[in-house]
């Protein structure tokens, strides 16, 4: 078996230069770099990456916690995280914990233990919970903002708010907003852009919260009808789709009578072009939170970062989106 002797003596360098053009090629002349590396490809070496980790004192194994497997809005996001952390050959590994009280703060300590960093999605714990979980050691919040806490969110909430504006600008003086689940600061956050938003200027029921699920979805239609809204804004997609679903099971025509408001790509693979939709690339957060945790992995930072990634709002042709023009509680009262 080849060893990294091997490679040193057979690229003519100390096995210290050989290790550091491998490992820390920064810190090695270019042309060492290049020679050690083709003595490396040459005997067929494959560098012990735990064993290099280990050696600067580190685990090279990170970890994204989340709160549930149920949820699909997390999957792009590990997606993303694992491509940036492979990039700096770093492993990843997917933890479940709620983080909903005290006691869940034992089982972290020892996740957080075992691994160099953290990248945290806790929608629901309360701030000083999640805090203390931050404490443990590198850590970046993932969609939602704590004091002390470096974090990277996706602007979801200016998105609602945009939504809700052009509802109105459509002619919709009723709009619904189906709120997520309770506790989350995302649904705080997008709950208070979208009242901001409208104002005066439309009758905005707020209901909720409720989980973010199809099932949800679906027991929220006859609210939503008694409402009279023409419009609703759903905290997230698996909620709009069992509402258009249970909607259109009561012969109610949506879109049409109640425009149902969805996540771009879901609304696409559904062929539903003509709703407004906004689009969340759940990738870019995964890989923009592990680029913010890496250098925290070295250097713990002085101050605490916040970074609010843009999201942008799908809006479809003007007939598509336009108020009906006879009130909703008309139409829905002809059935």
């Amino acid at each position: 078996m080849t060893t990294l002797a091997d490679v040193a003596a057979h690229a003519g360098v100390s096995k210290s230069t050989a290790s550091r053009a491998l490992s820390r090629a920064d810190l090695v002349a270019p042309d060492t770099v290049e020679r050690v590396r083709a003595a490396a490809s040459e005997l067929g070496f494959i560098p012990n990456r735990a064993a290099s980790h280990l050696a600067r004192g580190r685990s090279g194994i990170v970890a994204l916690v989340v709160p549930t497997l149920d949820n699909a809005f997390f999957t792009p996001i590990i997606a993303g995280a694992q491509d940036r952390a492979r990039e700096s050959d770093l492993q990843l590994t997917i933890a479940v914990h709620r983080l909903d009280d005290v006691d869940g703060l034992d089982e972290f300590e020892r996740l957080a233990r075992q691994v160099d960093g953290c990248i945290l999605v806790a929608p629901r714990g309360p701030d000083d919970i999640v805090r203390a979980a931050g404490a443990f050691g590198p850590t970046v919040l993932v969609d939602r903002e704590i004091d002390g806490l470096t974090s990277i969110v996706a602007d979801t909430a200016s998105a609602f708010a945009e939504l809700a504006t052009r509802l109105a600008d459509a002619g919709h003086r009723g709009i619904v907003y189906l709120g997520g689940p309770d506790g989350s600061w995302q649904d705080r956050q997008r709950s208070a852009a979208i009242e901001a938003a409208v104002g005066e200027r439309v009758e905005l029921a707020a209901l909720g919260p409720f989980p973010a699920t199809f099932a949800a979805g679906v027991a929220t239609a006859d609210a939503v009808i008694d409402s009279g809204a023409t419009a609703v804004v759903p905290y997230a997609t698996s909620i709009g789709l069992g509402l258009v679903f249970a909607l259109r099971a009561r012969g109610v025509a949506s879109p049409g009578e109640i425009l149902v408001s969805a996540e771009r790509l879901v609304a696409e693979a559904i062929g539903a072009d003509d709703v407004p939709a906004i689009d969340v690339d759940g990738d870019e957060l995964g890989r923009e939170a592990m680029a913010a945790l890496i250098p925290m992995l070295v250097t713990p930072p002085s101050d605490p970062t916040r970074r609010r990634l843009d999201v942008s709002v799908h809006w479809p042709a003007a007939s598509a989106t336009e108020a009906p023009l006879r009130p909703a509680e008309n139409a829905l009262s002809s059935r």
